[in-house]
């Protein structure tokens, strides 16, 4: 893997982490989310999860456009990372009764599905 490689899927990385806590951030401030390390019901986590699909979806597409050959395997190697580190998500909060435990196992399903919805669309 070459530089452009790298930078491409970390690129990706960094759009989807910014992004998503931007959102966060906002719907906590704007009280649509409970405060920081209160649960979620059911319905904010389907909220959460749609925009993460939507983010994933682009950052799919933004390392796809970045990578120098292979965009779909960028796009899925994307998907790996956000599965693993949505794993690591289920497993550090498991017990903590922040929410329904479906959402952070939906985290983990949708990752490389949605790399490879754009990554079809290429």
């Amino acid at each position: 893997m070459n530089w452009r490689s790298i930078w491409a899927v970390l690129a990706g990385v960094l759009v989807a982490i910014v992004v998503t806590t931007v959102i966060d951030v906002a719907l906590h401030v704007a009280g649509v989310f409970p405060p920081i390390n209160q649960p979620i019901d059911d319905a904010r986590a389907v909220l959460a999860s749609s925009y993460r699909v939507v983010i994933g979806i682009g950052c799919a597409w933004l390392t796809a456009r970045l990578a120098p050959k292979e965009r779909m395997k960028h796009a899925m190697i994307l998907g790996a990372v956000g599965a693993v580190v949505a794993l690591v998500g289920v497993l550090a909060t498991w017990n903590l009764g922040l929410g329904p435990r479906w959402y952070p196992i939906s985290l983990v399903i949708l990752a490389m599905p949605q790399s490879l919805v754009w990554g079809q669309a290429l």
